[in-house]
Order: structure tokens, then sequence, then C-alpha cells
């Protein structure tokens, strides 16, 4: 499969080769890559895209896992999307979607990619974007995001799901770790996963603080409470997550959400857009004495970018 045609059809059937081929091409910037997303673009728009953020060892794996169990036993399709730290030398994901998720990973209904942030703002990659819109177009009707954890740069990925799900675990010693990154902003369901560790009443209480000090919202976001690893308040979440859904639909929240995913792709594409354009135009060697000159100090970053765009015709 050499072309965007060639991959459009078996794509579309929810072929995992294809599929799979498909998401590569987003990731290395494949010639074909720009084509195959116009050609699949009137495909898209089904799919329940749902979030999980939290901080490390929180069990977002599990609650992902448990909750995709319970989707196929629904007949539901489900894509799991699990955006993991870059390596410094590769530039692939670290952690292994089949190492974490090995229960589920050999089911036909379920597909699973681990994606590398390759330093992206925001915790998600550009063409983590690009796969949720392909197991969109190949027919899985729920997308699974998990991210690699809470932090200020990470809050973007509500700009990508229809439902975010902030996880949350009683006794990590840090009484505020809820209100990091400003995640009350971003969390439509706050899910206490462990909750079989004492604590679970003061994340509650932490969790109901914070939101009285938080804008106003028309949607309350819930704390639920679940034991991920044995599988305890799974269908609660799922329920809550329906719900959500059903909310966003009346009040015009689909809509809402989706311009401002498409504001966060249009940016970033068009910032990577200029960026080739611009080292393109002034040429690998221009590029690398403008680094050498910021490093020995002899010119400061921003005339060394300022220089770069002054390049004539650099678009």
């Amino acid at each position: 499969m050499k072309c965007a045609l060639d991959l459009l059809q078996p794509l579309l059937d929810g072929r995992p080769r294809a599929l799979a081929r498909a998401i590569s091409w987003m990731e290395n910037g494949h010639p074909e890559a720009r084509e195959l997303m116009a050609l699949l673009w009137p495909h898209m728009g089904k799919a329940v895209v749902v979030g999980l953020t939290g901080a490390p060892g929180a069990g977002k794996s599990t609650l992902t896992d448990q909750l995709a169990r319970v989707l196929r036993s629904e007949g539901k399709k489900v894509g799991i999307l699990a955006v993991d730290p870059t390596s410094p030398f590769s530039g692939g994901a670290i952690l292994g979607d089949r190492i974490r998720m090995n229960h589920i990973s050999d089911d036909p209904g379920i597909f699973i990619r681990s994606m590398a942030t390759r330093g992206a703002l925001g915790g998600l990659a550009r063409a983590t974007q690009d796969a949720i819109d392909l197991l969109d177009a190949a027919g899985f009707d729920v997308v699974l995001v998990e991210t690699v954890g809470v932090g200020q740069d990470e809050v973007d990925v509500v700009s990508c799901v229809q439902t975010c799900i902030v996880v949350l675990i009683p006794g990590m010693g840090d009484d505020i770790q809820a209100i990091k990154a400003g995640i009350m902003e971003v969390a439509d369901i706050f899910v206490i996963n462990k909750a079989d560790r004492d604590g679970v009443e003061k994340v509650e209480r932490e969790i109901e603080g914070m939101k009285s000090l938080a804008a106003i919202r028309s949607w309350d976001p819930p704390a639920l409470r679940t034991v991920a690893a044995l599988g305890e308040g799974i269908g609660e979440v799922l329920a809550k997550i329906r719900e959500h859904g059903i909310w966003l639909r009346e009040h015009g929240g689909l809509q809402k959400k989706a311009k401002e995913r498409a504001k966060l792709r249009f940016n970033s594409l068009l910032a990577e857009e200029a960026s080739r354009r611009a080292k393109a135009k002034a040429g690998q060697e221009r590029v690398e004495n403008l680094i050498a000159a910021i490093a020995d100090r002899r010119l400061d970053p921003y005339a060394a970018v300022a220089e770069v765009m002054r390049e004539k015709n650099s678009f």
C-alpha cells in the first residue's frame, strides 16, 4: 500500500494492519498522509472519545482496560491510544501497550496503540489527534485516550476528547494533588481509584472544596469511587460518561468541543508547517550555525528565530 487510495477501503473496513499503517504514516509524516486524511474526512464524527489522565500510578491503564472490557461485552468496538513518554533515543513510546493491557490486546474488537508524545505541548502529539480520527473513520464506537500523567502542558487533552476523566488515588501524601495543573478546568468526571485504601473521604472533600472555588459550570463533575483492579465501580463510571454525553448533546457541548479541537489542531499544524518551511528556506547549515551562536551566547534565541523568519520569501 503505497498510496492513500490503496489504504482507504481497508481502513474504512476497520482492518487492523491498515489502521496501524495509517497511524504510522501520520506519526512519520508520510508523503501520502495528508491525502489520506482528506479522503477520510467525510467518514468521521461518529465515535465517542474519552480521555483519561492523572498522576503516574493512579491506575489509568487498569481503568482503561476495565472500561474496554465492559464496552466489548456490549458489542462495541474500542480503540485505545496510550500516550506515553517519548524515548530520548528512538523517539518512540517507552511504555508498551500490550505489556500494560495484555488481557485485552488479542481481542479483534479492540485496537491498542502506544503513541509517543514526541515532546509535544499538551502531552498529546499531533499524530495522536490524527489517530483519533483514523479510529473514528475505521468504525470504532469508542476511543479511549490515556495520557501520560497530569502536568500543566497536558491540559490540552480536554480539547481532543468529549469527556475527560481525571483519575486520583488516596494516600499519595499530597493534599492538593487534585488542584495541580489546573485540572479542575478539564475534569468532566473525577474517579478516585484504589478506593479500598484509607483516605478516600479526604480526597472527596478536597474535590468538593475545590469545586466550590472553581468557575461555575452547568455540568457538575461527579467524584466516583472505583477499585479498577477488581472491576468495582466500572459500570458507574461508564454510566456517568454516557450521562455526560447526553448533557453535551442537549447543551451544545459537542459543537463547542469540536471547535476547541479544531482550533488546537489548526494552530499546531500551522506552527509545524511554518517551522518546516522556515527551516527549509534557511537551510540546514544556516540553522545549525544559528543554534551554535545561541549556545555560544553570541546571539539570543529570539534574535535567531527572527533572523530565520526574515529570510526572503520564507513562505
